[in-house]
């Protein structure tokens, strides 16, 4: 089973492979926004992949299309409703309740 650590909470978890970054926080009470309930219409739920980028799923054309207009963007920068877990990762919540 793959790892999600979440920061700057420190919490680490193992979650199923195919499930995304927000599920897994929320599932596992991690402190994110979420304002469209996960249905990738808004930028609250952003994350900075810090380690293990490669074990997410690549960003689609929608969520590269919301992640152009998101200040504070980084290379790394992703929206945790739309990232898919494949393998161990390292997240820091950007957008945290």
């Amino acid at each position: 089973m793959p790892k999600v650590k979440f920061l700057p909470s420190g919490i680490e978890v193992s979650a199923k492979a195919g499930d995304s970054l927000l599920d897994i926080a929320l599932a596992n009470d991690v402190s994110i926004q979420h304002a469209c309930g996960g249905f990738c219409a808004c930028t609250t739920c952003h994350c900075e992949v810090m380690e293990g980028e490669v074990n997410l799923d690549a960003p689609d054309s929608d969520e590269l299309e919301r992640l152009d207009v998101l200040d504070g963007r980084t290379t790394h920068s992703r929206l945790a409703c739309q990232s898919k877990v494949k393998g161990d990762v390292t997240v820091r919540v950007v957008n945290f309740e």
